[in-house]
């Protein structure tokens, strides 16, 4: 079975794991728009990555987990509107795919692994632990988004069979 874990958000990630192993993960794909260049997610593109990906699974071996995230505290309103706006580009793109969707909030994934009231850069070292035949990949801080959507993927997977 194919789960897609994604960290939404223009920093965010894509993790692909198959069968409990970790096959790829990538940066959210973005692109500059207006004449500001404000980033914004690369629908596009991310419907391009992840067709690569599963061209050759049935759609009942995928399921696509992603972080159901909501608007934060201090967070200033143009950015949580972007943040909105992401978050509705992956569930737009995954329907139209006709992909089963899952969404589970950041304090359950990270109730499971511990990570509750630590500093961002624990997922990454949680990630290194659980995946060390991947730690080459989350060797920088700005890794840590990535390691949040692998163990969103691995939350997943581990939490299934339970449920």
């Amino acid at each position: 079975m194919m789960i897609i874990g994604i960290d939404p958000g223009i920093s965010g990630a894509i993790c692909f794991m198959e069968n409990g192993k970790i096959i790829d993960v990538i940066e959210m794909p973005n692109m500059t728009d207006g004449k500001k260049n404000k980033k914004q997610v690369n629908g596009s593109q991310i419907f391009n990555e992840i067709s690569f990906k599963i061209k050759d699974l049935k759609k009942d071996n995928i399921k696509v987990v992603i972080e159901h995230v909501s608007a934060m505290p201090g967070q200033g309103v143009t950015s949580m509107f972007n943040f909105g706006q992401s978050f509705g580009i992956l569930k737009g793109i995954c329907s139209a795919m006709s992909l089963p969707m899952y969404f589970v909030r950041p304090a359950k994934w990270k109730k499971y692994f511990n990570l509750i009231n630590t500093e961002k850069d624990a997922s990454r070292t949680k990630a290194i632990e659980i995946f060390p035949y991947y730690s080459v990949n989350l060797s920088k801080k700005k890794d840590a988004n990535k390691a949040d959507a692998m163990l969103i993927a691995s939350y997943f997977h581990e939490t299934l069979r339970l449920e």
